[in-house]
């Protein structure tokens, strides 16, 4: 599967930020909308902006990956226009903001954990297993109960060095939310959150520098958004799902995580998470991505971006999401997003 995943051509969407559009550069009756946040979603927005941009070229919507955490920071701090995260904004959070704000959910996606073996061999990990990796239980690659589930598999006798996001990030709130559900241990010592105390391993930057890491070092094991374990041709672990399916990070897999939950998620006002979601075929370790929308953006840039969270609800955007290794949101979802979008009440 992933194999087919890689036959995609992916040259146009790892443009790992967009056109650093200023108002000294636009005409002047463009609109400049600036935004930051998430990396998961980078490759997606980066395109998406593009392609808006050449429907309607009296908006341009400038977009950086400073990773969730600063993208809420920076949010509410009134620096950017708009945000976007991985992980909805906790209540502390909210309450620091001085206006509502809307999560606006674009698109789905994977997490995955990513090696550096030689030989790349495909390998299926369980649930217990990953958590005690994390934990820095498990050393060696050539461990008894990694080697359980890979018969056939013949797995070096090499340390494993794990890699993990140095920046406040949606990815590791994901990452961390599955090991929290799977595994008691790791709820109880680390838990769940954008930024958590790893037990052990190194940081680095963004999807992008977590990616680099594993590229570069033999043994190493990260988490990464599927995009970018594609983009840089590392290979991925299938992993063992609530119904103890070994399953491999793809776009079917992650609707299959959404599609038993479409209720749940309109009735928790989008911010549903996908870990560990039960169903066949579902890929634990899914997310929705969301766009942070405040009430208080300036009134002339509001109808704009109103008009650009429409259009990313429809198919065509959908459809381009799907093309670049993110899940389309199912239909029932979008439908509900458009009434949210036409509701928000801006100043």
């Amino acid at each position: 599967m992933l194999a087919k995943i890689m036959n995609r051509s992916i040259a146009a969407v790892v443009t790992f930020g967009f056109m650093g559009l200023t108002p000294a550069t636009l005409a002047k009756s463009e609109t400049l909308i600036n935004g930051a946040g998430a990396t998961f979603p980078q490759p997606l927005y980066s395109r998406w902006f593009s392609d808006y941009r050449a429907i309607d070229k009296s908006v341009a919507i400038n977009y950086q990956g400073v990773g969730s955490s600063g993208g809420i920071r920076q949010l509410l701090t009134g620096t950017v226009d708009f945000g976007a995260s991985d992980e909805p904004m906790n209540a502390e959070e909210s309450a620091k903001a001085k206006a509502q704000v809307h999560h606006i959910p674009t698109a789905m996606g994977a997490v995955a954990l990513s090696y550096n073996l030689p030989g790349s061999p495909a390998l299926n990990l369980a649930p217990d297993v990953i958590a005690d990796m994390f934990l820095g239980k498990i050393t060696k690659w050539n461990d008894a109960r990694v080697t359980a589930t890979n018969a056939g598999v013949k797995l070096p006798d090499l340390a494993i060095m794990i890699a993990y996001r140095s920046d406040g990030s949606g990815t590791t709130a994901i990452m961390t939310g599955y090991l929290t559900e799977t595994s008691p241990e790791w709820k109880t010592k680390v838990g769940q959150g954008k930024s958590v105390k790893w037990p052990t391993g190194l940081g680095g930057k963004g999807n992008a520098g977590v990616a680099g890491m594993i590229k570069q070092n033999p043994g190493t094991l990260g988490y990464v958004e599927l995009v970018y374990a594609v983009s840089n041709k590392l290979p991925v672990a299938a992993i063992k799902n609530a119904t103890g399916e070994f399953v491999t990070p793809s776009n079917a897999a992650v609707s299959a995580a959404a599609k038993a939950r479409t209720k749940e998620i309109i009735a928790a006002d989008f911010k549903l998470s996908l870990v560990n979601s039960p169903g066949k075929g579902a890929y634990p370790i899914s997310s929705m991505t969301w766009l942070l929308v405040p009430e208080n953006m300036a009134a002339g840039k509001a109808g704009p971006f109103a008009g650009f969270l429409k259009w990313a609800m429809g198919d065509t955007a959908q459809n381009t999401a799907e093309s670049l290794n993110y899940a389309a949101l199912p239909k029932e979802v979008r439908t509900a997003a458009l009434d949210r979008i036409r509701k928000i009440k801006f100043k």
